[in-house]
């Protein structure tokens, strides 16, 4: 590897980090921003929903402006957005300035995690190994220490944008220093591979061709909303627990999350992206199981732990593949399967209340359980050395050969 590279892998990271951070600061705050700014709890669900229905917007517009600048100057610029944005949510005072200061958050979120995707999709590439789930390591790195944060502002009763600046004015000048080593595809690091069969057809044949990962990106994010959203109502209502551990299992996911990310990479390169995708998906349906039947809160943190070992490992991994099936093609293929991140996120906490209200909460857990299991049905799109078409037929690909295709 050159020193090229080993840059804009480290800076690189450090932008999933530092996303990590953010997002983790904003979404552990809520109650702090709804007390803040009067936000009923009638009007809660609609502020929520519309940071991910907005980062889903940036995403396709991300999309349509990677083929005019290159990735890397979107993920520039839409960092410092981010971090602004949320320094915004903490400092203002009527319901107004913070709606503009969310609706900005979600757009720049869909930005930022599209291009940060798509240039860790290259370097993989120029790679020729698999080290996408490090970057994702690294942002549940940052995952944690955001959360981390939030708690000591909580802790010490903490204005907002108190609990906020420091961490803005620490990262913002880090990542605009950092954004200088990025490296996209074609600037002599990493050649654009030309595009492969299938990739440059229709509209609607790109999207029968990417709609399984789709699927199971948005499967993976409604297991990973139901643990974010519900593992704390589930651990005290459902299974007895004190208020102060039903603060645990979210945590215990994080943890386990980072850990799994961290030697996922080494699972793929000895074992090959198919058979770690599909003990991911086990793993995680047996997490589920376990947090439904639990009889007990340690049981149920049992299976949390599961599901954050397993989840874990899903989510990279389809974004590789992505960028895999479509090789000439990769950062269109990324922006539109980040868009199905938002889609998970947006049904499954909702979905899950739902249930828990109608049916109840342990039978709840099954529904996401029995659709994790649903990604072992589309395991085989995970292989680097074979194509789904539109036609049905698999079709060994060329364009790897020789680099990148030992389990990348």
């Amino acid at each position: 590897m050159t020193d090229v590279l080993r840059r804009g892998r480290a800076s690189l990271a450090f932008s999933f980090f530092a996303q990590g951070v953010a997002f983790a600061l904003l979404v552990t705050r809520i109650p702090a921003i709804q007390d803040r700014y009067g936000i009923s709890d009638a009007l809660l669900p609609a502020f929520l929903a519309a940071v991910p229905v907005l980062a889903g917007v940036g995403s396709v517009c991300t999309e349509h402006l990677v083929k005019r600048v290159p990735p890397s100057l979107v993920l520039r610029w839409s960092q410092p957005v981010v971090l602004l944005a949320l320094l915004g949510v903490g400092a203002g005072d009527h319901v107004a300035e913070v709606a503009v200061a969310l609706g900005a958050f979600g757009l720049a979120v869909g930005a930022l995690d599209a291009s940060m995707n798509m240039l860790g999709v290259s370097l993989q590439r120029a790679y020729g190994r698999s080290i996408m789930l490090g970057f994702h390591a690294v942002y549940s790195l940052g995952g944690i220490l955001g959360a981390s944060l939030a708690w000591v502002g909580a802790h010490w009763h903490l204005d907002l944008f108190v609990s906020y600046l420091p961490v803005v004015v620490v990262l913002l000048p880090a990542v605009l220093v950092g954004s200088r080593w990025y490296v996209d595809a074609g600037d002599g690091e990493i050649p654009k591979d030309q595009v492969g069969e299938g990739a440059g057809g229709g509209g609607g044949l790109v999207f029968k061709m990417l709609l399984p990962l789709c699927l199971v990106m948005t499967f993976a994010y409604i297991g990973d909303s139901t643990v974010s959203n519900w593992s704390a109502k589930y651990l005290q209502d459902v299974l007895g627990s004190s208020e102060q551990l039903a603060t645990v299992p979210y945590n215990v996911y994080m943890v386990t999350t980072l850990v799994g990310r961290a030697i996922g990479d080494i699972g793929v390169r000895r074992f090959g992206a198919v058979a770690v995708v599909r003990a991911g998906a086990l793993v995680a349906a047996l997490g589920f199981a376990v947090v439904a039947g639990a009889p007990g809160a340690w049981v149920g943190m049992l299976g949390f732990t599961l599901l954050g070992l397993g989840l874990c490992v899903i989510v990279p991994q389809t974004f590789a593949a992505a960028g895999r099936l479509f090789p000439g093609a990769s950062d269109a293929a990324v922006a539109r399967l980040n868009i199905f991140n938002y889609v998970g996120f947006l049904i499954g906490s909702p979905l899950v209340g739902a249930l828990g209200d109608l049916w109840s909460y342990r039978g709840a857990m099954l529904v996401p359980m029995v659709l994790v299991l649903v990604t072992l049905r589309y395991a085989g799109s995970f292989d680097p050395g074979v194509a789904r078409y539109g036609d049905g037929h698999e079709r060994a690909r060329t364009a790897d050969v020789g680099r990148g295709s030992n389990g990348v």
